[in-house]
C-alpha cells in the first residue's frame, strides 16, 4: 500500500466529514487507507465516520489523547509506504495528495514533505517556520519580524512553482515516510498539543533527513476548530509545548533564558494595549482577549 492517512479528531464532526468527502473526492491514484481517531468526541462524530464512511480504518477512544498520542494510536497499524498527518478540519484540494506523493518518491532524502495551506478564502496559510530558537522567540514575541522576518518565513514572497527546503512543517498536512518514523520514533506524548511536529522535525533533520514545503499540494485548513472551544487552556498549552521542546533539545539554562524573555514579552504586550485599542477600537474584543491570556502566561509561568 502506498499511503495511509491519518485523522485525529476531537468533537469537529461536521468539519471531519468534509475532510473526509474530499480525500475520497480527490482520492490517491494508487492504493490508500485511512485512519480517524476520535479523541472521546461528544458530537456523534463516531457515528458519523461508521455510517457515512465504512470504508475508515476507525479508532474511538476513551480518552482525549491529544494530537501526538492520538496519531501514535493509529501509525503502527498503518500499511502504507508514506503516512499523512491529516488535521480534521482540512479538505484536500484536486492532485493535493498524488502532489506530496510523487514529490516523496522523486526525493529520497526528504523523511517529509508538508502542503500549501491556505485559508477559506484562499489565501496564504502560513504552514512552515524557521526551527525555533532563543533568538528567534525573543524576535518574534517583540514583534520585530515586522522589519526583519527571522523567526518567521516570509512565504508570502516564495515562488509557487518549486518546492523550498525548510525548517519545521505544520501537522495540518504533513507527509512522512513510514520507515523514518521507525527510525526516529513516533510523535512524543508529552506534547498534548502544539509543538509535537516541531519536536519531530528537530529529531527528522538530526538524524538527516531533509524537509519541504510542496506547494503543488493545495490544502484548505479551517485554522483551529477544535482548539477554539478551549481557546485558553489552549494558550498556555502552546508555551507549555515551546518550554518542553526547549527543554528537551537546548537545556535548562535556555529555558531560564526563554521564561524571562515570554515575561518581559508579556509585560511588553500588555503595556501597548492602551495604544493598540485606540488605533483599531474595532477588535476591542479580541485584544482584551488576547491581554487576558497574556497576563495567565505571566502567572503561570513560574509554574511551566
Amino acid at each position: 500500500m502506498k499511503l495511509s492517512i491519518v485523522i485525529v479528531s476531537w468533537n469537529t464532526k461536521d468539519l471531519l466529514e468534509a475532510c473526509l468527502r474530499s480525500v475520497y473526492g480527490y482520492p490517491l491514484d494508487q492504493p490508500f487507507e485511512v485512519w480517524v481517531v476520535d479523541n472521546h468526541s461528544k458530537d456523534d462524530s463516531v457515528a458519523m465516520v461508521r455510517a457515512q464512511f465504512p470504508q475508515v480504518e476507525l479508532i474511538a477512544s476513551e480518552d482525549n489523547l491529544g494530537f501526538a498520542g492520538g496519531n501514535n494510536q493509529a501509525i503502527p497499524h498503518c500499511q502504507g509506504e508514506y503516512i499523512l498527518l491529516l488535521n480534521p478540519d482540512t479538505e484536500v484540494k484536486p492532485e493535493a495528495l498524488n502532489a506530496l506523493v510523487a514529490f516523496m518518491d522523486s526525493q529520497p532524502d526528504a523523511g517529509a514533505a508538508g502542503s500549501r495551506l491556505l485559508n477559506a478564502d484562499g489565501s496564504l496559510q502560513p504552514s512552515c517556520n524557521p526551527m525555533p530558537t532563543l533568538g528567534r522567540e525573543f524576535w518574534r514575541m517583540f514583534y520585530l519580524d515586522k522589519l526583519i522576518p527571522l523567526g518567521v518565513y516570509d512565504m508570502e514572497k516564495w515562488d509557487v512553482a518549486e518546492p523550498r527546503e525548510v525548517d519545521v512543517l505544520m501537522g495540518a498536512s504533513m507527509l512522512l515516510r513510514k520507515e523514518v518514523l521507525n527510525t526516529v520514533g513516533l510523535l512524543d506524548e508529552g506534547y498534548f498539543m502544539y509543538s509535537e511536529e516541531v519536536d519531530l522535525c528537530f529529531r527528522l533533520q538530526k538524524a538527516g533527513w531533509r524537509l519541504f514545503w510542496v506547494p503543488q499540494s493545495q490544502v484548505v485548513h479551517y485554522w483551529g476548530q477544535s482548539a477554539k472551544l478551549v481557546l485558553a487552556k489552549m494558550f498556555l498549552q502552546l508555551y507549555r509545548g515551546k518550554l518542553r521542546f526547549f527543554r528537551q533539545h537546548y537545556g535548562r539554562l535556555t529555558v531560564f533564558f526563554y521564561k524571562i524573555v515570554l515575561g518581559l514579552a508579556a509585560l511588553f504586550r500588555l503595556a501597548l494595549l492602551p495604544l493598540a485599542l485606540l488605533r483599531n477600537s474595532e477588535q476591542r474584543d479580541n485584544k482584551l482577549h488576547m491581554a487576558r491570556h497574556y497576563g495567565r502566561l505571566l502567572l503561570a509561568l513560574p509554574k511551566m
